[in-house]
């Protein structure tokens, strides 16, 4: 008998094994935007854990457009030098499909790391000027961002389009753009940020024109072939903010201009949030964007048990679930969910010898102690 979790899919050209998702987790371990040793560890032992599909941490566009001086980007040739060793690593050793999150942090940017603080650097430790659809402050206590006029957004979308070729150069399979979170492209989206009284700003319509835009001309540069989605935070949390009811109208126009998945999320535009914490909190959101605008979803958010998993993708709540401290915690957590639910994942060559059914004997002795 089938399992849901553990069932193939199929996007564009691109053939996953399962519905399991390694979610895009900010490492702040680069140096001038550029990949290190620590990328090739910690995406390395989850392409051996048999998710179908791995992201690399949030990639900045463009240095400015990244949340610390920490982060990933994908900007320089150097940088991409860089996610290449890394990629050809996980490539000859892992049995998973690479996926990229195309991210710019706007007023979220220019902050110390979180094990830092989290709080916005100062101009000694080297703090740049963030950009934003209005001058509106993440928080009281942070500095304004400057709006971004007409030249300025579209140089940030040509960013994204440039990091996305270079994506595209690496062999990357799957592409998203990050508009949750709070970041630059959930800054026009939400009425709470985007104060604009022009083309992008005010309505619904206007609030949603940057992200469409960008996202119509990153499908025009991605590859045919390639899936290409967006992740969302389908609420703000706080009243009068975005909320479910617009992200569906979101999810329909971005399904009109070719996009294959919504990654939904929820929260990081504004401190005064309350998220009221539970395993699966997000789920329905997801479920509600996949069935009022007919597009294939991942739902992410404290999925940690196997059965709970399975049961989001055996009920038709979501294509897809993204685990992220879930696999932190245990980076082969899909072998050991297929043990849990009687299904079969692929294992890396070289660690073939501890499937289960290739050592019954240690099994069923653990299972009796």
């Amino acid at each position: 008998m089938s399992v849901p979790l553990f069932t193939p899919i199929r996007m564009r050209e691109v053939e996953l094994d399962n519905r399991i998702v390694v979610s895009p987790m900010c490492q702040y371990q680069s140096v001038d935007g550029a990949a290190q040793d620590w990328h090739l560890m910690h995406l390395g032992q989850y392409c051996m854990g048999a998710a179908a599909l791995v992201f690399l941490e949030a990639t900045h566009v463009s240095s400015v457009g990244r949340i610390s001086n920490r982060c990933l980007a994908l900007e320089t040739d150097a940088q991409e030098q860089a996610l290449d060793r890394v990629l050809a690593f996980c490539r000859r050793f892992g049995v998973s499909k690479m996926a990229i999150q195309l991210a710019h942090a706007g007023r979220k940017g220019s902050t110390r790391p979180p094990l830092q603080g989290g709080t916005p650097l100062s101009t000694e430790e080297g703090a740049w000027q963030t950009v934003a659809p209005s001058a509106v402050p993440y928080a009281d206590d942070w500095p304004d961002p400057t709006p971004l006029d007409q030249g300025g957004i579209a140089a940030v979308k040509e960013q994204f389009v440039a990091a996305a070729r270079r994506a595209d150069r690496l062999g990357i399979e799957v592409a998203e753009l990050h508009a949750a979170h709070g970041y630059l492209m959930h800054e026009f989206l939400s009425p709470l940020s985007n104060r604009r009284d022009d083309g992008y700003g005010g309505s619904l319509e206007n609030r949603m024109r940057f992200p469409l835009e960008t996202f119509e001309a990153v499908r025009a540069a991605w590859p045919e072939d390639k899936p290409l989605g967006v992740r969302v935070s389908a609420t703000d949390w706080v009243d009068g903010g975005w909320d479910v009811d617009e992200c569906v109208v979101l999810a329909r126009e971005l399904k009109a201009l070719g996009c294959d998945f919504i990654d939904v999320s929820s929260g990081g535009l504004h401190p005064a949030q309350k998220i009221p914490l539970r395993p699966g909190y997000q789920v329905p959101f997801a479920a509600r964007i996949k069935r009022e605008a007919e597009i294939p979803v991942m739902a992410v958010g404290m999925i940690r048990d196997p059965h709970l998993a399975n049961d989001i993708v055996a009920g038709g709540e979501a294509d897809f679930v993204a685990l992220a401290r879930g696999m932190m915690y245990d980076p082969r957590w899909a072998w050991h969910a297929a043990e849990a639910l009687g299904a079969d994942t692929p294992y890396a060559e070289q660690y073939a010898r501890c499937k289960p059914a290739l050592w019954p004997q240690a099994f069923a002795a653990m299972a009796a102690e």
